[in-house]
């Protein structure tokens, strides 16, 4: 499976083949750093790893008295390993959210018809685990742990709940897409 950086440079070099100079500006501007912070060597070092696995191609490029420069795009292998990578991520629920940020971030990737379909099936997987943890939450079995523990399943259904909440809102915007 890629790493949560992989997949967050493959999606961003899927959008708009770019060097890695323009990647780590690109992640500065758009704040990224508050939800995932990857540092720029992570960025440089990413890509030359994902070109080594023939995920990307390196095209260098030359403008004017400036030094070369390495332009990334995805290959056919790149996109399908980024597809793969992106309804897995979907697919699986953690309390590491930052997983199904990166997916939603780079889910363009994908046909409507497809992100419909993921969509709808992690709702199914939320539902199951917000049925599961909400049995626990009851008065006799609040009185019988700690009330740390209490608020420790607590916290974990609210994060489930915003996780069904952020998954619906997605949904929504690609129903009222086109079909691609």
């Amino acid at each position: 499976m890629l790493s949560k950086s992989a997949v967050l440079l493959l999606g961003i070099i899927h959008k708009k083949p770019l060097n890695a100079y323009e990647i780590t500006k690109l992640l500065a501007y758009m704040n990224i750093k508050w939800w995932f912070n990857v540092a720029d060597s992570t960025v440089y070092t990413t890509l030359k790893n994902l070109e080594k696995k023939g995920l990307v191609k390196g095209t260098t490029e030359r403008e004017g008295n400036m030094p070369d420069k390495t332009i990334y795009s995805l290959t056919e292998n790149g996109k399908d390993e980024l597809k793969e990578a992106v309804k897995k991520s979907i697919l699986q629920f953690s309390y590491d959210t930052t997983v199904f940020t990166i997916a939603a971030f780079v889910m363009d990737i994908l046909k409507t018809k497809e992100k419909k379909k993921v969509l709808k099936k992690r709702l199914d997987i939320l539902q199951s685990y917000l049925a599961g943890i909400s049995k626990q939450d009851n008065e006799t079995w609040k009185q019988e742990v700690p009330d740390f523990h209490v608020a420790n399943v607590e916290r974990m259904i609210d994060i489930v709940q915003a996780e069904i909440s952020g998954t619906k809102r997605l949904l929504s915007v690609v129903e009222g897409k086109n079909e691609k």
